[in-house]
């Protein structure tokens, strides 16, 4: 025999009848089945809401009754189009009673639980009948069984309390001789009195469970519209799967948290006769689905399942004159259970100084109004505060059975959560270690089931969240290389790096599912007017684990908002130098708020393009080397002209041939003035511990007076060619010393310049050709023979993979 329960989704239109018609069939091959339905999906709802009506006099309760009317005659034409007249019969029938009782509520203006029993039991009934009349059309041996005759329960309306005694004698004796199919309403049962009653919330499943257990059969099915319980919510978190086997206690923390695939009191019928739980799917029926069983049978898995609940208020009471002092908690909670409260979560400071406990937040102000009256006399003498509410929270929660044997399961749970700006209020932990509870705030709860999933489940596949603002040149080479090396991140990194967000100076884009990197582009032509601000609101609110902001500007706007989402714990990833070489409190103020917020600030672009030279330096200090000197050659603009210009090619055409190349910024004065080298040795003496301003370096140009005062770029070009004569003798003077010209920063002794130098052959700096960059670390463990970083400095391609290199960086930490 076996005993299957069909939910709401599975019974919601004549499709979905016709699917459980066809499992029913398959089934009742192998054995006689037992078939539990519940009421058409959302009927339930329209039943209580067309009650409250008429309870309030509006008489729009007809209109929602012609509604539910409507639905199941809709459904019965459909599976049935020529009904037979002892279908329609009965179903006319039950509706005038249903509508009979909606008037009366209506003329008495009252709304009972007996009556809401009594009400929302058609729900079931209706179900029950069209589906067993369908199949008798159809020719099945089928009969509909009332549960009510069956399942017995005291007067506790709607949420009664079953007599299993009575009950199970009930169930034994009326299936000695079943048919091949018998179909029961679910969730209604009947009180000793003769009374209509309700099993509560989840009570179709119960209800299987109830005959389940009396009947002792082989198994229970659970047929709903999920493939099983899932390792989350699959509707937040798109990388959950199905879980193959659970233990009781497993699925019963699961589904308490807010898994709704089971009710909990389901399990207990089927408990202690180790009766197995087969959730399936009705909708794909040859899914696996899950087995719940007393044995968990997957040991290898620590964590099994990640839940929450939503809609939570936390209430706290403390106070010094709860210390040493027994009763408080018993008083407190016998005040929460004489208002028929529900307490979800509870912890308590080992100072006894505090309880904090979590309730469905519509208790919220009835708990505050209750506990605050109970306690008046501690809170008239200060020894306890008011009780203390906070609202728009949730409860997520890990699970799993094997959890008590591996260490580090919760340091690795609030990590997680720390890492991505996710505060917890409260953390409760039973001590069979089978649940770790937190409290975090509603807005974070997509975010912390995607990131613990992702910890726990991923085989420790990160995903990054990126967001570029600046795709001009650097930031189209950025997305094409990410692009290209995904599947290579995925397989041998384990990062799946997504670009959810794109801006340049006009519109802006996103898909917080990622963007589609063969056509991005294309995605700008109906995209949003851009704003910095907007930009960065909208990072915020997509609230993504992982999130990394990349600046490919030069925008100094852009540059001052890198504070505020260090401040949201997004790591920030900068081309500009702006920020890094800015006022040094500025620069120590970033450095700060990325240790405080766990939130990388990287910038290894900002001195060498895609050489690691911050990287570097980094790596020397952190090691505990001092260092004595740097030396380089950090502009390969600057490296650019000086290598192509000569006596026989004029330096005005050399710069505008760098500039054509993409060398030098659109204003050549940026480069040419030193002020960018400045910056760059600025930045390495920072990051070497100096405490040190732009205007301390000392910046020796080899511009004339009429080139630095130039208004415009046309005018700077202008007084290139007005002050040749000044250059080529810069030229002649390297040449005639065998020397090449190089503009070298320096730094030395907590001093930095920058300048035009002339490099004697044999120099490291001699034969530095296009645009290159070179830099030479002397220090203690390298006093003579300097560390040298040489390599490309500038160009499109190796800044983008600069900065690819730094976004790697954060998703490997």
């Amino acid at each position: 025999m076996k005993v299957l329960k069909f939910g709401g989704t599975s019974v919601g239109s004549s499709q979905n009848i016709n699917k459980v018609i066809a499992i029913l069939k398959e089934k009742s091959q192998e054995d006689t089945v037992i078939c539990v339905v519940s009421a058409i999906g959302g009927i339930t709802d329209k039943l209580l809401k067309a009650g409250q009506l008429a309870k309030n006099k509006d008489k729009s309760y007809l209109n929602e009754f012609e509604i539910i009317k409507d639905i199941h005659f809709k459904t019965i034409s459909e599976l049935l189009p020529k009904p037979s007249k002892p279908i329609t019969t009965v179903v006319e029938d039950k509706l005038n009673q249903l509508k009979e009782l909606l008037n009366g509520i209506y003329l008495i203006n009252e709304l009972s639980p007996k009556t809401s029993d009594k009400l929302v039991s058609f729900g079931e009934h209706l179900s029950s009948t069209i589906i067993a009349e369908t199949m008798k059309t159809q020719g099945f041996d089928v009969e509909l069984k009332n549960s009510q005759d069956l399942i017995v329960t005291d007067d506790n309306f709607t949420r009664a309390q079953v007599n299993f005694e009575v009950t199970n004698n009930n169930i034994k004796s009326y299936f000695k001789t079943p048919k091949q199919i018998t179909v029961l309403p679910g969730f209604v049962a009947k009180s000793t009195s003769g009374e209509p009653t309700t099993l509560g919330r989840g009570g179709s499943d119960f209800t299987a469970a109830i005959i389940a257990a009396a009947l002792k059969v082989d198994q229970l099915e659970i047929w709903t519209d999920v493939s099983g319980m899932y390792t989350t919510n699959p509707k937040l978190v798109k990388q959950a799967f199905p879980i193959d086997n659970l233990s009781y206690q497993e699925a019963m923390e699961l589904s308490h948290f807010g898994a709704k695939v089971l009710y909990p009191p389901t399990v207990q019928p089927v408990l202690d006769l180790d009766i197995p739980i087969h959730i399936k799917n009705t909708f794909d029926p040859d899914a696996i689905g899950t087995v719940i069983t007393k044995q968990d049978n997957e040991k290898n898995l620590t964590v099994k399942g990640i839940s929450n609940i939503n809609d939570v208020a936390l209430l706290t009471l403390e106070g010094s004159g709860m210390i040493g002092i027994p009763g408080f908690s018993k008083r407190l909670f016998e005040v929460l259970a004489n208002e028929k409260i529900n307490v979800i979560f509870i912890t308590q400071a080992s100072s006894e100084h505090s309880i904090c406990f979590g309730i469905d937040k519509s208790d919220a102000e009835r708990a505050k109004k209750a506990i605050d009256t109970a306690f008046d006399y501690e809170i008239s003498l200060h020894k306890i505060n008011p009780i203390a509410v906070e609202k728009d929270l949730s409860i997520i929660a890990l699970v799993g059975d094997n959890m008590k044997s591996h260490q580090g399961i919760s340091g690795k749970m609030f990590s997680t959560l720390g890492k991505n700006n996710i505060n917890i209020r409260a953390i409760a932990q039973g001590a069979s270690e089978k649940n770790i509870s937190a409290v975090v705030s509603e807005k974070d709860v997509k975010k912390a089931l995607n990131a613990l999933h992702e910890r726990f489940f991923e085989s420790n596949t990160k995903q990054l969240n990126v967001f570029i603002t600046g795709v001009g040149n650097v930031g189209e080479k950025l997305i094409e290389q990410i692009k290209q090396q995904r599947s290579y991140l995925k397989k041998n990194l384990k990062l799946d790096v997504r670009i959810i967000g794109l801006s340049n100076s006009r519109k802006m884009v996103f898909k917080p599912e990622g963007i589609d990197l063969n056509n991005w582009a294309s995605l700008f032509h109906h995209a949003d007017k851009s704003s910095i601000e907007g930009f960065y609101q909208k990072v915020v609110n997509l609230n993504l684990r992982n999130s990394i902001f990349v600046d490919v500007t030069a925008n100094e706007d852009v540059a001052n908002i890198y504070e505020k989402y260090l401040k949201q714990s997004v790591a920030v990833v900068a081309c500009s130098k702006i920020a890094c070489s800015s006022a040094f409190a500025n620069y120590k103020k970033l450095q700060d708020l990325s240790l405080k917020y766990n939130a990388p600030f990287l910038y290894e672009t900002n001195v060498g393009a895609g050489l690691p030279i911050i990287n570097t330096l980094s790596n020397l200090v952190a090691s505990g080397d001092k260092v004595i000197s740097i030396k380089a050659v950090l502009s390969g603009s600057l490296n650019f002209v000086f290598n192509n210009f000569s006596d026989k090619k004029n330096f005005h055409d050399t710069v505008k041939q760098a500039q054509f190349e993409g060398y030098t910024e659109p204003d050549p004065r940026i480069d040419l003035s030193g002020i960018d080298v400045a910056r760059k040795i600025l930045i390495l003496a920072r990051e070497n511990g100096i405490e040190m301003e732009i205007e301390d370096i000392k910046n020796k140009s080899f511009l004339t007076k009429k080139n630095l005062e130039s208004d415009t770029v046309d005018d700077f070009y202008e007084t290139l060619i007005e002050d040749e004569a000044h250059f080529q003798k810069l030229y002649a003077s390297a040449k005639a010393n065998n020397c090449q010209l190089k503009y070298v920063a320096e730094y030395k002794n907590g001093k930095a310049s920058v300048g035009l130098q002339e490099i004697p052959e044999g120099h490291p700096f001699y034969n530095l050709e296009g645009k290159d960059n070179i830099v030479m670390f002397h220090t203690q463990r390298y006093p003579e023979q300097p560390l040298i970083v040489k390599g490309a400095g500038a160009g499109a391609d190796v800044t983008a993979s600069g900065l690819f290199a730094d976004i790697i960086k954060i998703g490997s930490k």
